[in-house]
């Protein structure tokens, strides 16, 4: 085998060849020196040995010498090691090592050598400088041959030097030579390039990188500035600021300018991924709520469950459900809105079976059932009103609800007309099953409530306004003075009570955390009359006998006064108009009385069940209150398939898209639907009209638009946010915005307040409202509220 010299600095692949077979054969060098210091007796009889096995191949092996002589250049450089080259150069050396052994194993050469050659032996060759240039990397079958290379060596060097007859054996002088070439050119890198790719070796510096990267990062990141702690707190103070009118787009600027780095940053990036250098406010706050995430985990901050200031129960879902708690001001059989509207809402979320239901209506004494239930009717224990509660909802909605009902004490304003709770009422909801809340009317509940936050007891409270109390309020004495302190009132109770308020309608006052969304359905028997109505019309029967009724609790607020004033005004336009009136109430005297005294034609009937059979032959339903918030009875004459003329007004806004709901914008008007109600038939309702109008759909909107979908499907949304590295970092919820603050700071002092006696009175609570009495505690097994909540350890 020949190795061709090299010209004009270039190397061939046979000079590659060569040097990888050089460098290999080096890199061995290094571990059989260790070895032979140790065994040079033995290796010395293994080169006897294997050089008699090889007596017919001396002069190649010559020739091969002379060849690896004229080869070496002063530009000799090591490449990578090729393994395939490195074995034909071992393999084609083998012959020529033992033509050497041959020779060199005559009995004075060896007596010599075994004088000479012994543990501290040393070799003609400076091995220490290889040994730190060249890593070992192949060992293979080769490696007994290599340490008979370097036992021969060793032998010839010493016996070489004694005798002073021929100098260092020329191939490893010229290696020498080139090897102090290397050290001068700093030619390492050289050497180790072919290492540089090494698969084991990236992946070992890949996983050094993997596992020191992010404490580095955690150290690395820099605390907050003052800019941006300006706009953190201008930012929480969003609901804060808007009290004083300062709106949600001048704090978005003010957080804009103060982020002023970030916004650099943002456009920065834009202009390289070549997009125009648009900022979005969203992604401001983003990089603002990123910062603060990366500086909490850098700082090793964690919070679970909200820490110390927002103290969120873990309720019992051990059988994969939660709790839903409806808690409302009434109760049958009284036939109010607040009443019934609960009633079907829990029984619509609990046949969907995905959360346990609880409905806690008011508990009333019997002097106050006397008052407030019709036809006299009364209960002696809370089990017999329960038993009438289930059975009417049975037998309108067709299936047997499962929820528990609960009582909490109520009593009854004569002065409001409205049940007062006493004592704490969220008491009456055991804590393991305080997950959801859903509060029917939370001002109204929360006017004297003197008990816990219900956003403290609770994960979740939503709030439904059913009733526009200022519309009632400015109709009484001084009701414009009234009407603006209770507004104010409602608005810091539902505030500092509730996560979400649902109003029914634009006619109820705006509160904070409130959307505008119908979340009522009307009863399915109005649903079964509406269709029993269209089949006998398209049976060409006639379905429709009577003309017009009016049908509310009689009291001047519901419409009455409305009624009357357009019925006296345009008496002669109407002539012959004849109107049905139904209900019971207070008012209902001096409501006749004026009805009578302007000669109006109005048949006053006593009040009864929308759904009865008397009602089905009328053709318009007629409601010009204005009062109302979403009119329960226009709901329910819509499913029947009669004619409203109502209104133009926000209360009416959900039935306005329906063809058989007229409304009216003044008197005159009034007339002229009044008479297009009277000479047309109405319109059969769509599949999808009478969807929208049932308790199913309202129940979908519910869960909704009051974000109960996301509690109920263990979703947290905004709690998360994402890195540059797609990495999930949570956000910290341990620490209170400053409406938090400002929340807290309400439901607090509304406690302290609350609490004092006289100030209840002053502001028309009923006396002895703040804990329940005697007549409760009997009715409903409840202990006195002394021992329930002892004052100074004592019970009194």
């Amino acid at each position: 085998m020949n190795f061709p010299a090299m010209n004009n600095g270039r190397q061939t692949p046979a000079m590659e060849t060569a040097a990888n077979s050089s460098s290999s054969a080096f890199s061995f060098i290094s571990k059989g020196w260790r070895e032979v210091r140790d065994s040079a007796d033995a290796d010395l009889r293994l080169m006897k040995d294997r050089a008699n096995s090889f007596k017919n191949i001396a002069a190649s092996f010559d020739r091969e010498i002379e060849n690896l002589i004229n080869s070496a250049t002063p530009t000799f450089t090591v490449p990578p090691i090729r393994q395939s080259s490195e074995i034909e150069f071992m393999k084609k050396l083998h012959p020529k090592i033992s033509e050497f052994r041959r020779v060199y194993s005559a009995p004075e050469i060896s007596r010599k050598v075994m004088e000479k050659c012994g543990p501290r032996a040393n070799l003609g060759i400076d091995l220490s400088r290889i040994r730190s240039t060249i890593a070992a990397e192949v060992y293979g079958t080769m490696e007994e041959d290599m340490k008979g290379i370097i036992e021969f060596n060793k032998v010839r060097s010493e016996k070489l030097n004694e005798e002073g007859q021929f100098g260092e054996w020329e191939p490893i002088r010229v290696l020498k030579t080139r090897f102090r070439e290397f050290e001068k050119k700093n030619s390492t890198v050289e050497i180790f390039a072919g290492f540089k790719n090494n698969e084991i070796v990236e992946k070992v510096k890949s996983s050094l990188k993997a596992i020191c990267k992010e404490p580095q990062e955690s150290k690395e990141v820099p605390p907050l500035d003052v800019p941006e702690l300006l706009a953190v707190l201008v930012r929480q103070s969003g609901l804060f600021l808007d009290q004083f009118g300062i709106r949600r787009n001048l704090c978005d600027k003010i957080v804009e300018n103060l982020c002023s780095k970030r916004k650099n940053q943002l456009v920065l990036r834009s202009l390289v991924a070549g997009e125009p250098p648009a900022v979005d406010p969203d992604k401001i706050n983003d990089e603002l709520d990123l910062r603060i995430a990366s500086v909490l985990q850098s700082t090793g901050h964690c919070s679970e469950s909200g820490g110390s200031w927002t103290d969120f129960m873990k309720p019992d879902v051990t059988d994969g459900k939660r709790h839903v708690a409806i808690v409302t001001t009434a109760s049958l059989p009284w036939m109010t809105g607040t009443a019934v509207n609960p009633l079907f809402r829990a029984a619509y979320l609990a046949k969907s079976e995905k959360q346990k239901v609880t409905l806690l209506v008011p508990w009333l004494c019997r002097s106050d059932q006397e008052l407030v239930y019709p036809n006299n009717l009364t209960f002696c224990s809370p089990e017999e009103q329960e038993n009438y509660i289930r059975d009417w909802l049975e037998e309108r909605v067709g299936f047997k609800a499962d929820f528990r009902i609960s009582f909490y004490p109520g009593k009854f304003s004569r002065e409001r007309r409205s049940i007062i709770p006493a004592g704490d009422t969220s008491q009456f909801i055991p804590s393991k099953d305080a997950d959801i809340a859903i509060l029917e009317e939370p001002e109204h509940l929360n006017w004297y409530h003197h008990g816990k936050r219900w956003t403290d007891k609770f994960n979740h409270v939503v709030g439904i306004v059913h009733t526009n109390y200022l519309e009632y309020i400015k109709r009484e004495k001084n009701g414009a003075l009234q009407a603006f302190f209770v507004k104010h009132i409602n608005n810091l109770v539902t505030r500092a009570h509730c996560h979400k308020v649902l109003r029914l309608s634009a006619a109820t006052q705006d509160m904070p955390k409130s959307v505008i969304c119908n979340v009522h359905g009307v009863n399915p028997k109005f649903l079964k009359i509406g269709e029993k109505v269209a089949a006998e019309r398209e049976l060409g029967q006639q379905a429709f006998s009577k003309g017009a009724y009016f049908l509310g609790k009689m009291v001047w607020a519901k419409g009455y006064k409305e009624l009357i004033d357009l019925l006296a005004k345009h008496k002669n336009d109407l002539d012959g108009f004849k109107l049905d009136v139904y209900g019971n109430g207070e008012d209902a005297h001096e409501v006749q009385s004026t009805a009578k005294r302007l000669d109006l034609n109005l048949n006053f009937q006593k009040g009864r069940d929308h759904a009865d059979d008397s009602l089905h032959g009328y053709k318009v339903f007629i409601n010009p209150s204005v009062s109302d918030v979403l009119c329960t009875a226009t709901a329910e004459a819509l499913a029947m398939g009669k004619f409203v003329v109502c209104a133009d007004h926000p209360s009416n806004e959900f039935f306005s898209s329906f063809p058989n709901c007229l409304t009216y914008k003044s008197p005159e008007d009034f007339v002229a639907k009044v008479k297009e109600a009277l000479a047309n038939e109405p319109q059969p309702l769509t599949p999808e009209q009478r969807y929208n109008l049932s308790w199913e759909a309202a129940t979908k909107r519910f869960i909704e638009y009051s974000e109960v979908d996301r509690i109920l499907n263990n979703e947290h949304s905004g709690t998360m946010i994402r890195k540059s590295n797609g990495k999930l970092i949570a956000r910290s919820v341990s620490m209170p915005t400053l409406s938090e603050m400002v929340d807290g700071g309400i439901a607090f002092a509304h406690y302290c307040l609350t609490g004092n006696e006289f100030l209840r009175l002053c502001t028309g609570a009923i006396p002895g409202t703040r804990d329940y009495g005697r007549q409760h505690c009997k009715d409903l097994h409840l202990l006195p509220p002394q021992v329930e909540s002892p004052i100074y350890g004592c019970y009194l």
